[in-house]
């Protein structure tokens, strides 16, 4: 059986409360130990001295496109750009047309992960039939074809019935609802945060509230069924509240936030720039404290890309007609550094359990962790080397990030996925 020894390495499994430089050992496809192991001989070494090694990246908030959008992404471009950001597990949200709202759409994922051999995909099933928000999907079927977790994604399901239903099908399942909680009467026809900046800019704004009354909704829902409540791209600090209340509440709620509401704020949208418009808006200064200050204390409990591609000749168009969405699997991991470690925000250690464990805790999937005996997917990390982004030497299809050109810290210099080096840089 092959063996790979990870060596120097500073290892930081937060799923063991594990920090500290040593050994990884691995056999086959699986972790086989930490620390030393008299009697080994690797057959395979890689030297991580002054990196960090832990479990792989986990996010769980990826728009894939396939089927039906394949000029956008595909399946096979997704996974590929994953494992260049050191992201070894994805969530692939049911955007695709037709949507992820059958068993067999579920499966296809599995069988187009499958044949592309990157990263792991984990299937979103759709609540609704078509993402229409008018009849629930066949919840059961969709479990039984691998769906780990369930949501309309960019679709808000408006209906209060309908999303009481659906938190107490997946309670059956024991599946967590991601929401992307929007009131669309508040944000028709919005471009950006409605504010002084939106008025400023001539420009038509999205109100906070919009996004805070169905988040308000929503919790109280899982209160009244039990179910567990997923809040999507938190982005202003009324949700923040909310979530934190919830939490005390000891209502089943957890939360994430992708980098650019960490590090973009509403003045970004005066280059009247489309590679900054996203849904929801970037939000003000005040909105990224107290997010910030949510991620430190627990509220906020994962870290995602929100990886949304989209034709350069889409995104390309007046700002009021251009689509929303920003690429970010393979900037994910620099500008959580850049917005959170860096600053002292957050340690390592914290950084890197919302990015592992708690989306693996969250999904019910088995990674995120070194444990002995988990599959080995693994991650080292170079967290001093400096680069610039450049959107053209993406794996990724697309291109759509208003990141381009910045200067960041940290990358994955080695990724390991099932006991196998699937790449390492030079």
């Amino acid at each position: 059986m092959n063996l790979l020894r990870i060596v120097n390495g500073r290892v930081i499994d937060p799923s063991q409360n594990l920090d500290r430089v040593c050994d990884v050992w691995v056999r086959g496809s699986r972790i086989l130990g930490i620390g030393p192991i008299p009697e080994a001989r690797a057959e395979r070494t890689i030297d991580a001295a002054g990196m960090i090694v832990c479990p792989g990246l986990i996010d769980m908030h990826v728009h894939l496109r396939e089927p039906g959008q394949e000029e956008d992404e595909t399946i096979a471009t997704g996974a590929a750009a994953a494992l260049e950001g050191g992201i070894t597990s994805v969530a692939c949200m049911p955007t695709a047309d037709p949507a992820t709202d059958s068993q067999a759409g579920a499966e296809f994922i599995y069988l187009q992960a499958e044949r592309a051999g990157h990263a792991n995909i984990f299937p979103v099933g759709a609540v609704t039939k078509e993402r229409k928000g008018s009849e629930l999907a066949e919840i059961g079927g969709l479990v039984e074809g691998g769906a780990v977790a369930f949501s309309d994604s960019d679709h808000p399901i408006t209906s209060a019935e309908i999303m009481r239903r659906a938190l107490e099908y997946c309670r059956m399942f024991d599946k967590p609802l991601l929401a992307h909680c929007e009131d669309p009467e508040l944000t028709r026809g919005g471009v950006m945060h409605e504010g002084f900046e939106s008025m400023r800019l001539g420009l038509r704004g999205m109100p906070a509230a919009a996004e805070e009354v169905v988040v308000h909704r929503d919790i109280e829902l899982a209160r009244l069924t039990g179910g567990r409540l997923h809040i999507q791209h938190v982005s202003t600090a009324g949700s923040v509240t909310l979530v934190r209340r919830a939490k005390n509440r000891r209502i089943q709620v957890t939360a994430e936030v992708s980098p650019q509401y960490l590090l973009l704020t509403e003045q970004d949208m005066a280059k009247y720039d489309s590679n900054y418009k996203v849904n929801p808006p970037l939000r003000t200064n005040e909105d990224v404290a107290a997010i910030i200050e949510g991620l430190k204390d627990g509220t906020i409990d994962v870290l995602t890309s929100g990886h949304a591609p989209l034709a350069f000749e889409k995104k390309m168009r007046e700002l009021d007609q251009a689509p929303n969405g920003i690429v970010g699997l393979e900037t994910l991991l620099p500008l959580c550094i850049s917005a959170l470690v860096e600053p002292g925000h957050l340690t390592w250690p914290q950084l890197i359990e919302k990015l592992t464990t708690r989306p693996g805790q969250i999904l019910g999937i088995e990674r995120g962790t070194l444990h002995p005996g988990a599959d080995a997917d693994i991650v080292v990390i170079n967290p001093n080397i400096g680069w610039n982004i450049d959107v053209s030497a993406f794996r990724s299809k697309s291109r759509n990030s208003p990141f381009d050109g910045r200067r960041v810290s940290g990358r994955a210099h080695a990724v390991i996925l099932a006991g196998a080096v699937r790449y390492v840089r030079e």
